[in-house]
């Protein structure tokens, strides 16, 4: 089982390098602006391990603001692979956390600083 904690661009690329390919729908994301945290559970591939996967939550704190761009927001039950997590400097600690999806869709999370854990919810699935 995987835990990773993201505190700087270096951190992110741990996470984002486990994550690749991960599967999840959009209805699977979720932006609390009360809390200020952007949580999602994603399908991940085991790296190394054919045919294996595993549930996995990620969550990123101290967001000021979600965005979406080519998404598909009338069907939130469609299948999305994500295709890696950036970070983009803006006025430093804060920034941009950019979460890429096959076919060209993003999430854009506005955050005051980058501050991500991400953490394996179940032991691996063999065949999902």
């Amino acid at each position: 089982m995987v835990k990773v904690a993201a505190f700087d661009p270096e951190d992110l690329l741990v996470v984002s390098a486990h994550l690749e390919g991960a599967r999840l729908k959009a209805s699977d994301m979720i932006y609390l602006p009360k809390e200020q945290r952007f949580v999602m559970v994603l399908d991940r591939p085991v790296a190394g391990v054919t045919e294996q996967r595993r549930i996995t939550g990620l969550h990123f704190e101290r967001v000021t603001r979600a965005m979406t761009s080519k998404l598909p927001t009338d069907s939130p039950e469609t299948l999305l692979t994500l295709v890696g997590i950036g970070f983009e400097p803006v006025d430093a600690p804060s920034g941009h956390v950019v979460l890429l999806f096959d076919g060209g869709g993003a999430v854009k999370l506005s955050v005051e600083c980058l501050e991500a854990a991400m953490a394996d919810l179940e032991p691996a699935d063999a065949g999902s």
